[in-house]
């Protein structure tokens, strides 16, 4: 496998684990990508107590 395709699927990995850290971990009111509404936090609610995020 090359260094650059290596280099991509690290980035792309990264991002994704970043973009999961947001959805389960900070998307809730004033911060989310979809408003004042509270459907990402409610689908991931367990998740979020299970990886000790505090939520109410």
């Amino acid at each position: 496998m090359s260094k650059g395709r290596v280099a991509m699927l690290l980035g792309v990995t990264v991002f994704l684990a970043l973009l999961a850290y947001y959805f389960v971990g900070l998307d809730e009111g004033m911060v989310s990508v979809f408003g004042r509404t509270m459907v990402v936090h409610e689908w991931v609610h367990d998740a979020r107590h299970l990886l000790g995020f505090p939520c109410h």
